[in-house]
């Protein structure tokens, strides 16, 4: 490498300060499209995957928690309520996660290894389940017992009238993809990523950012509320393992 009285040059020195970033930036690109490319490949027999999702609602029944069909057909019928929430599930997710991400390189690189371990390990967990037991989410289910948000409101937004991806990329999506949630799994990360670096505030926000996700995905029919459940689960277990993975790369462990 290029140096001047044993220094880097400018020129160097630039490389050796954005190497790190563009590696990132490189190596959860292709993790991201290994990610959607799971989702197409997995097994999309809808009648297969609407017997699991039945299986799910009787659990829920059992327990006493299927509040889908109430809170789907209470919120969908109010635009002022269906239209931002079908904002925050097609985009919302896209748009936290990696500024987390982002926000930890800078500002906190000695706990970005672990934190972007967590997410990956978590969610290649939940991919597993979307190829080993696709599930049907409330919207794909027969009988009219729950309503379509997105499909409601997808005059309005972006979203196709098939998933929250834009129109024209639906079917790209595998719409099987239901348990478990990681659109909730993955606030449940963002919150415990931020929770040492924030404040009573910060904290308080994530935690909201959280709960209210898991209201938008269950309420827009996208989602069981065991799947929110499994969502946290999956990420839960992508923190534990990568906190055993980090003691390990620690010297003398």
């Amino acid at each position: 490498m290029t140096t001047y009285n044993g220094r880097l040059t400018r020129p160097a020195a630039t490389i050796v300060a954005v190497a790190p970033g563009l590696r990132e930036i490189a190596t959860l690109t292709v993790l991201w499209f290994t990610y959607a490319f799971s989702r197409v490949a997995a097994n999309d027999d809808l009648a297969a995957a609407r017997d699991r999702a039945g299986d799910v609602l009787g659990v829920e029944r059992f327990l006493h928690i299927d509040i889908e069909s109430w809170l789907n057909h209470a919120v969908t019928p109010i635009s002022q309520i269906a239209v931002p929430m079908s904002f925050w599930y097609a985009s919302l997710h896209y748009l936290v996660t990696p500024a987390v991400l982002v926000f930890l390189f800078v500002r906190h690189r000695a706990d970005y290894s672990r934190a972007r371990n967590a997410i990956v390990i978590g969610s290649a967990i939940g991919l597993a389940c979307y190829v080993l037991w696709p599930a049907a989410p409330p919207r794909l289910m027969p009988g009219g017992a729950y309503l379509d948000t997105l499909v409601t409101t997808s005059d309005i937004g972006w979203w196709s009238g098939q998933t929250s991806l834009p129109g024209g990329l639906g079917q790209m999506a595998n719409e099987l993809a239901a348990m478990p949630s990681l659109h909730v799994g993955w606030t449940v990360w963002v919150a415990w990523a931020l929770w040492r670096h924030v404040g009573m505030t910060g904290r308080a926000l994530s935690v909201l950012y959280a709960l209210g996700t898991t209201a938008v995905v269950v309420g827009t029919g996208n989602h069981w509320v065991l799947d929110a459940v499994a969502g946290a689960a999956v990420i839960a277990a992508g923190i534990a393992i990568s906190g055993r993975i980090d003691q390990r790369a620690r010297p003398g462990s």
